[in-house]
């Protein structure tokens, strides 16, 4: 059988054809610019392709309970011609199938949980560091909903010393997004991440913040593993000293196999940065399923 993916980003939409293994047949790029001009070039790319469901993995927030009059709609996005925008129902109705739909990181760790280093497990967490930062959660076999989604990014953090930056989320200021993200960095410091690769000082308080920000996931959700992605991410240099942290932050106070082998419990993405449309087949194939 075949399924659909759209991997909904605020820059670009991928779109992607793939089996029930995983498996990515044939895959393009579309901008994203407004749902007027984006939505009929993906509908027209799925409408011959015979697939059987698709399974949207979108930038939020969005609306994802189903008993809701605006399920399947972007919300209270700052991408401002998505505002209100019913995609689910949209392609829906273009399409003729089912459709699946959550947000990008559970997407992100669907697609790790199914195809990746995380299969078979009940409880893990993924956390994208780029532009924004944002995470999704798997608790007991389920990703994580509730009122809305959860916003891993926002957590407010404690500073690092001597770090007087003001923060660059216009809603939270010093939160983890604000501080730690790509453009928290190439603010503070004038130049893009790339370009500071060297400079251990950058590093030594970026992973200060994301460490903080995995003790208190790890103290609330204890994930049986947490995987990191993003573009900020692509520093390897920067796994050794979150980790070392995260161990000097839990100071012994949990003690678990996984703890003990930082090295295999905090890890890179594993999929070759298609964990996301990995996850939107998956997203397809239960919706399939639920529909049947």
């Amino acid at each position: 059988m075949l399924y659909g993916a759209l991997e909904a980003g605020g820059t670009k939409m991928v779109c992607a054809v793939g089996d029930e293994n995983g498996k990515i047949l044939e895959q393009i790029s579309i901008p994203t610019v407004s749902p007027e001009e984006t939505i009929p070039r993906i509908i027209e790319w799925f409408k011959d392709k015979k697939i059987e469901a698709l399974g949207i993995a979108a930038f939020g927030p969005i609306d994802l309970n189903r008993g809701s009059e605006t399920y399947g709609s972007f919300t209270t996005t700052p991408k401002l011609k998505w505002a209100n925008y019913n995609i689910v129902k949209a392609m829906k109705e273009a399409l003729g199938v089912p459709v699946g739909f959550d947000t990008d990181v559970n997407g992100s760790l669907l697609g790790e949980i199914t195809y990746g280093q995380a299969k078979g497990l009940t409880d893990a967490v993924y956390i994208t560091i780029g532009t924004g930062i944002g995470g999704g959660i798997m608790s007991n076999g389920k990703l994580v909903h509730g009122m809305l989604h959860p916003e891993l990014g926002h957590m407010k953090m404690v500073p690092y010393s001597g770090d007087t930056y003001k923060g660059h989320c216009p809603f939270h200021g010093t939160c983890l997004e604000g501080l730690a993200a790509g453009p928290a960095i190439e603010e503070r410091f004038g130049k893009k991440a790339i370009e500071l690769k060297d400079d251990m000082n950058v590093w030594d308080m970026e992973a200060y913040y994301i460490a903080q920000a995995l003790v208190n996931i790890i103290l609330v959700m204890s994930p049986q593993m947490i995987i990191l992605g993003g573009g900020v991410m692509h520093q390897t240099q920067l796994f050794p000293l979150i980790r070392k942290k995260t161990a000097e932050m839990l100071n012994g106070y949990i003690k678990t196999s996984e703890i003990a082998d930082m090295d295999h419990y905090i890890v890179p993405a594993s999929l070759n940065d298609d964990q996301g449309i990995m996850g939107c087949i998956k997203l397809a194939i239960d919706e399939k399923a639920l529909e049947a």
